[in-house]
């Protein structure tokens, strides 16, 4: 057993749209009868998540125990935001009885586990597990699921071809560091997919690890929360493409923030953003939109080509009515203007 004085913390991680902000608005709303506290570490300066969250604060889980970390990478900025974050929670009243930590899509687990061992709070927080959500439809694709043997054959075949990519690299550390793995989108990835997927993540996993398929991120708190794997203690069993080096780097990928005009119906600008997706390998794009004659707020979460959207909630009354879009890609593919010009955004000519 765990000590009981210590604070339990699950991290909650996995590739870009793999369903993290749902999961943990589900567990919100049904917390199991714990008082929540969450940290929500953003990729772009736009605070998409950390809104959608607080916008259905509970007495459970309160706004004021919502914090976001937008200055970077959570396992690169431990001293100046992370400790600090973890801290305020701590002193919170009522104190909370459990934290979510939701990682940016592109974080990797294990150096985040490591900054557990910070001398100010490692006697007073524990890592109770650590939560990977995947992609059915997405790993079932192949699209993260690495063969060594055979890319190895690749790479000494061909000198150019490289022998792993770097979000494969993401997806096995996430999988290597996992307690429990959570299946999202099965509907959409069918019996078949759901079964290469589940032999995909068996053979990227170093060990035996329970894999819950999850629709919409209901799941019972019961399965992912109480884990008490003290996982700060069990840093030689979860395995890192990382390991022999002391920091990472996410100069693969960047984001940009685009604003957008009021759009006249959801259905061109939903449009736009799956051509942009397909013709310029756009990764993820998340945000929201004003639509003219609407007075609620339309959500936009992208995947690549497959795009979500929703109306969340009213515009406040002096709220302006401007759409934000973070949008991420590896970093040859971000070009302003190509993205601008794609999303309708009119640049003023230079003078």
């Amino acid at each position: 057993m765990t000590d009981l004085a210590k604070l339990p913390v699950t991290v909650i991680t996995g590739f870009l749209g793999s369903g993290k902000t749902t999961l943990i608005r589900q567990l919100m709303m049904n917390p199991g009868g714990k008082r929540l506290a969450i940290v929500v570490n953003e990729f772009g300066d736009v605070g998409v998540d950390g809104e959608i969250l607080k916008s259905c604060a509970i007495p459970d889980c309160p706004a004021e125990n919502i914090m976001e970390l937008a200055n970077g990478c959570i396992c690169c900025t431990v001293a100046d935001d992370f400790i600090p974050t973890i801290e305020a929670l701590m002193a919170l009243e009522p104190r909370p009885d459990h934290i979510l930590i939701e990682t940016s899509g592109l974080a990797l687990p294990k150096p985040l586990l490591k900054a557990f061992d910070w001398p100010d709070i490692r006697s007073k927080i524990t890592v109770d597990g650590v939560i990977a959500l995947a992609d059915a439809e997405a790993v079932a694709a192949g699209r993260f699921a690495p063969n060594v043997a055979a890319v190895d054959a690749q790479r000494l075949a061909d000198e150019s071809i490289d022998h792993e990519t770097p979000l494969s690299e993401v997806f096995g550390d996430q999988i290597s560091c996992a307690d429990i793995i959570l299946l999202t989108k099965p509907d959409l990835a069918g019996a078949e997919g759901v079964a290469r997927a589940r032999e995909i993540i068996a053979a990227e996993a170093p060990r035996s690890l329970p894999v819950v398929e999850v629709a919409e991120g209901v799941v019972d708190p019961r399965i992912i929360l109480g884990l008490e794997a003290a996982a700060e203690d069990d840093m030689d069993a979860r395995p890192s493409h990382h390991d022999d080096h002391d920091d990472h780097e996410h100069d693969d990928f960047d984001s940009i923030v685009v604003e957008i005009p009021e759009q006249e119906s959801p259905d061109a600008l939903l449009r736009a953003i799956e051509e942009l997706a397909k013709a310029h390998n756009i990764l993820r794009v998340k945000g929201y939109a004003a639509v003219s004659g609407k007075p609620m707020r339309l959500l936009v979460q992208a995947v690549g080509a497959r795009v979500r959207h929703q109306f969340d909630r009213p515009w406040g009354a002096s709220e302006p009515r401007r759409g934000r879009l973070v949008v991420i890609a590896e970093h040859d593919d971000i070009r302003r203007d190509v993205i601008e010009a794609a999303l309708g955004v009119v640049t003023e000519p230079a003078e």
